[in-house]
C-alpha cells in the first residue's frame, strides 16, 4: 500500500510542536538561541541562513546572526566560534560552508563546543 505524506502538513505539525516546547523553556527562563556564522556572499547561503533566522524567530528560538567578511582571518573568526562558545544565550551554533579557501574548515569546524555543534561536525 502507498502512503502519501503531505509534507507542508507535517512541516506545520513540526514547527508548532517546536514553538510549544520553546514556549514551555522559556516560561521556565531559557530561550533556546542559534548562533549562526555565514562567511562571505555565497548567494545560496545566504538564502539557508535566511530561512534558518525566519525559522528561530518564527519558534521563538533567540537568532543570532553574523555575517562576516570573507577576508576575515582565521584567527578573528576562530575568536568569534569562542565567544560564542562562551555566550550562554548561544545553545546551538552553525557555521555555513563553504568557507573561503584561506581559512581551514576542520580547524573552525573544531573549535565550536561538541554541546553547541548544530551540525555535528
Amino acid at each position: 500500500m502507498t502512503v502519501i505524506i503531505d509534507g507542508k502538513l507535517v512541516a506545520e505539525a513540526v514547527k508548532a510542536e517546536v514553538k510549544a516546547a520553546v514556549s514551555k523553556l522559556a516560561q521556565a527562563g531559557c530561550v533556546p538561541g542559534l548562533a549562526t556564522v555565514l562567511v562571505g556572499e555565497d548567494p545560496a547561503s545566504q538564502v539557508y541562513i535566511k530561512n534558518k533566522v525566519r525559522s528561530c524567530e518564527a519558534c521563538g528560538i533567540l537568532s543570532l546572526h553574523h555575517s562576516v567578511e570573507a577576508s576575515i582571518s582565521q584567527a578573528a573568526l576562530l575568536e568569534l566560534i569562542k565567544t560564542l562558545n562562551d555566550d550562554k544565550r548561544v545553545h546551538g551554533i552553525l557555521v555555513q560552508l563553504p568557507l573561503p579557501a584561506s581559512i581551514k574548515a576542520e580547524a573552525i569546524l573544531e573549535a565550536i563546543d561538541p554541546a553547541k555543534d548544530v551540525d555535528g561536525f
